[in-house]
């Protein structure tokens, strides 16, 4: 019999940070312990994110400066794709995770509730999907959302 390696996280060589999950392979062996499996760090972003956004509560994902060219980057065609993940980081390890995010809560939320229910959408969601263990959702806070304000539109003139 030979070995399988099932990979996750980043790299695109065998041996850059990736973990490796051996089992029995061959004739005998189950199709789903055949072959190798990679899960790239954007994978992982990408998921933590859209949890993080399906929160009631959270208004938006990212600090001030990269919310700002990322509306901006949205008006250009193609430029939208990296939405999902602004304001996430994360690292992945061989058989962990760890996630990073940005938050702008709504006003009048309890900032703790969003905390707690953010860190448990995130975890659910990542380990469901990626099957690696999340062993800590930081979060940071960085704005309030007011009710009457809006995000400034570039294209719009500030005078008539």
């Amino acid at each position: 019999m030979t070995d399988n390696i099932t990979s996750v996280g980043g790299g695109s060589r065998p041996d850059s940070g990736v973990s490796a999950l051996k089992g029995p392979t061959g004739a005998g062996a189950p199709a789903e312990s055949r072959g190798r499996t990679t899960i790239a760090d954007g994978v992982v972003a990408k998921i933590a994110g859209m949890a993080a956004r399906e929160v009631p509560g959270i208004y938006n994902l990212g600090a001030g400066m990269a919310r700002a060219f990322g509306a901006m980057r949205e008006r250009v065609p193609g430029g939208g794709a990296g939405a999902v993940t602004r304001g996430v980081k994360v690292e992945v390890g061989e058989r962990q995770a760890a996630v990073d995010l940005d938050v702008v809560v709504e006003y009048g939320v309890p900032i703790v509730d969003v905390a707690g229910g953010v860190r448990t959408s995130v975890i659910s969601a990542v380990e469901r999907m990626t099957s690696l263990e999340v062993v800590e959702v930081n979060i940071a806070v960085d704005d309030v959302h007011l009710p009457d304000e809006e995000e400034a539109e570039p294209d719009k003139a500030r005078v008539r």
